[in-house]
């Protein structure tokens, strides 16, 4: 008894190890005053309305790790094609907060997701079920997944933030991809507003650097000033730690009995493809130049910027796979080896 009993032990350990790792390697912290809704509060933020003063207003993001694990496996369950849905929060000051989420019922391709009547139908229940239970949240944005194309707003994503913000604000858009996110074993977020129309903003600093796939960097290039992105924080409350292991449980399952290596087979040969375009598009530009025959020191700022990105793209990508086949060594050895082992005695 003792003998079936070891392994059921260690794979809970296991599991417990996992989570703690998953909410370290996210920044999550534990707190329980951010729960209490203030109604009043709240409609004094509503009938004041800062951020139509300042288009900059909101700054900072706070996601619960509940709604933040929703969203991930809420995105990992659509695979290569968009999923979508919407956020429920508050607001404070200049932070807007982020208490849960859920799935939408709605048609996504590889490239854009549309709600259609049958999502607003849900959507309007949803929210009209959680008053009634006492939650007192309001909707305050929309999340939606980019497979394996990295967090930013598309052209069409930028009219449908730009349209809820201008008839229910407050309101955020996180766009979240669940293939980089298997990949770098982190999950890979973005929270963003846009911009009223006809606003410039001031030029900013460089932002993090993320590789943008070459079929999808003039539609980045377009609108990329349209918008601006929020500091991103996680939190939970000691209330959430049941919820978070009930769905950890599930999400652990799916991530022991997956391999990185084949589920983003297609992903990373994409990377490779892709990775390939824009050194060859370098190439040409250095051709044209003449860079060839003058030396390294000739090359133009453009083609050196190309080369450079190209460069972190490959590492990225290697390092990446690197991690897959390190986290399939080490199953092999923790499942396969320890029941040989125990067959043997």
């Amino acid at each position: 008894m003792s003998e079936n009993q070891a392994p059921s032990s260690q794979r809970s350990s296991q599991c417990d190890m996992a989570q703690r790792t998953w909410e370290a390697s996210n920044n999550i912290e534990q707190v329980d005053e951010i729960y209490k809704y203030n109604a009043s509060e709240q409609s004094n933020i509503q009938a004041a309305r800062p951020w139509e003063k300042n288009p900059h207003f909101f700054k900072d993001i706070k996601i619960s790790a509940l709604a933040l694990l929703k969203m991930n496996m809420h995105a990992r369950s659509g695979g290569n094609l968009e999923v979508m849905g919407m956020l429920l929060g508050k607001v404070d000051a200049s932070t807007m907060i982020v208490m849960d989420s859920f799935a939408l019922p709605v048609e996504g391709t590889e490239t854009r997701v549309n709600a259609q009547d049958q999502a607003y139908e849900y959507m309007a229940a949803y929210t009209e079920s959680a008053k009634q239970i006492g939650r007192k949240e309001n909707v305050i944005g929309w999340y939606h997944s980019h497979p394996a194309y990295g967090c930013w707003l598309s052209g069409i994503d930028v009219d449908t933030q730009m349209l809820n913000q201008q008839f229910q604000e407050p309101f955020v858009a996180i766009v979240i991809d669940p293939i980089r996110t298997i990949s770098a074993g982190k999950v890979n977020l973005g929270a963003f507003r846009t911009y009223p129309k006809g606003y410039k903003p001031s030029d900013e600093g460089p932002s993090e650097y993320q590789s943008i796939p070459l079929n999808k960097i003039e539609d980045f290039g377009v609108h990329c000033k349209a918008y601006y992105s929020l500091e991103v924080s996680y939190f939970k409350s000691t209330l959430d730690n049941k919820l978070l292991d009930s769905l950890w449980n599930k999400y652990w399952l799916n991530t022991l009995s997956s391999s990185t290596l084949l589920t983003n087979a297609r992903y990373t040969t994409e990377q490779i493809s892709d990775l390939s375009e824009k050194l060859e598009h370098a190439d040409k530009q250095l051709t044209r130049g003449g860079n060839y025959y003058l030396g390294l020191d000739s090359l133009d700022k453009r083609s050196e910027d190309k080369l450079s990105k190209a460069t972190k793209d490959c590492c990225k990508t290697t390092i990446e796979s690197i991690h897959g086949l390190i986290s399939q060594i080490l199953k092999d050895d923790l499942f396969n080896k320890v029941s040989n082992i125990s067959t043997e005695e």
